[in-house]
């Protein structure tokens, strides 16, 4: 063989890793995961401390915003190792199982309780969102799929719907980035701006969590904002998103379909199929779990230590959040899709904020 050939040869190709050698890699990053949650409690404890000694009035559910914080300040200055990286990357798993676990603190009474009028909000917030983010990206003369990312994602959930269609659409990596820049950016800025407006409109526990659960993107912001109001307005606002994550499938089919006629994506020949691979899946759990719960499946005591786990578990997604928020990545990404996002992100808080604050005045919200 010359030796030109030889030297040309790609280089060989390690064989993927085991599952059990890929488990054990996550170790250290969740480790750092449970490491930074639990920070988050420690100087909730000592804040809490303070307060009582100088008499401050505080709000509750610090602990998720230390523990975001400090996510943020190791991913913005020394970073994550790369030991870290496939451990912490697990935020999101730890997430959907803690909502999975707080199925048992929902019966199916608390679900219908949840009431007619909320699930027609959440209807609205879907189809206010695509078509309004639709027309301001157009606007702004940003591209057509990057505009479809930004719609989807600020209907739904987030990051995940992002990530859910961008094959299926054809969006190329540069629109995915921008987008999923822009949703992280402004998950981050609604963790603080929501309780922030609650708790100056003294918004009830009910309304503030519906609102949360529509107006807040990804999954894990808007438990995190529910959460930091207060506990039960962290039940009712991963009820209502966990609502709008089950529209996740058909949106993206219509956006899928759209673009297939253009000639510009993949034709769906299974809708059926394809429904159910884009159904978030932690959706049934919750059901499930909440069944059980409903039929008194679980000993109060074991209710107790369920709910008791699924906040030890939320505490390792809260981390991630953090982790996951790095400043100097998003400030690359440019400032029209986040100019776009922020208004259409307001419009839609503002819009959402609206309807639920007159619902109220009518309804048990």
């Amino acid at each position: 063989m010359p030796e030109s050939a030889v030297l040309t040869q790609p280089p060989p190709v390690s064989p993927p890793a085991s599952l059990p050698v890929r488990a054990l890699r996550t170790i250290p990053g969740m480790l750092l995961l449970l490491v930074v949650g639990y920070g988050g409690k420690v100087i909730e404890e000592v804040v809490d401390h303070l307060a009582k000694v100088y008499h401050l009035r505080l709000p509750t559910g610090e602990y998720i915003l230390w523990a975001i914080m400090l996510g943020m300040i190791i991913a913005n200055t020394t970073g994550v190792p790369e030991i870290f990286r496939s451990g912490v990357a697990t935020y999101e798993f730890w997430l959907k199982l803690g909502i999975v676990l707080l199925g048992a603190r929902f019966v199916l009474s608390d679900l219908l309780r949840l009431g007619g009028i909320s699930l027609i909000l959440v209807v609205f917030e879907i189809g206010f969102s695509l078509v309004f983010m639709t027309m301001l990206g157009r606007w702004f003369k940003l591209r057509p799929k990057l505009i479809s990312l930004l719609a989807i994602g600020s209907s739904i959930c987030g990051v995940s719907a992002i990530l859910a269609s961008c094959g299926v659409i054809g969006a190329d990596d540069e629109d995915t980035s921008y987008a999923i820049a822009a949703i992280l950016a402004l998950g981050a800025i609604s963790l603080v701006a929501f309780p922030l407006v609650g708790h100056s409109l003294h918004l009830s526990d009910h309304a503030y969590g519906l609102w949360a659960g529509l107006a807040v993107d990804n999954t894990a912001e808007a438990t995190a904002a529910g959460a930091i109001y207060s506990d039960a307005a962290g039940k009712v606002a991963v009820l209502a998103k966990t609502c709008r994550s089950t529209m996740l499938g058909f949106v993206v089919l219509a956006y899928a379909v759209y673009w297939a006629t253009k000639g510009e994506a993949r034709v769906v020949t299974n809708k059926a199929k394809f429904l159910w691979q884009k159904f978030p899946k932690f959706v049934l759990g919750f059901l499930a779990i909440s069944v059980l719960a409903s039929f008194h499946y679980f000993s109060p005591a074991q209710t107790d230590s369920i709910a008791n786990l699924s906040r030890w578990v939320f505490l390792l997604s809260f981390a991630g959040v953090g982790f996951r928020t790095n400043l100097r990545e998003l400030g690359k990404q440019g400032a029209r899709p986040f100019v776009v996002g922020l208004v259409g992100e307001i419009a839609i808080a503002a819009i959402t904020l609206g309807l639920v604050y007159t619902a109220g005045r009518f309804s048990t919200l």
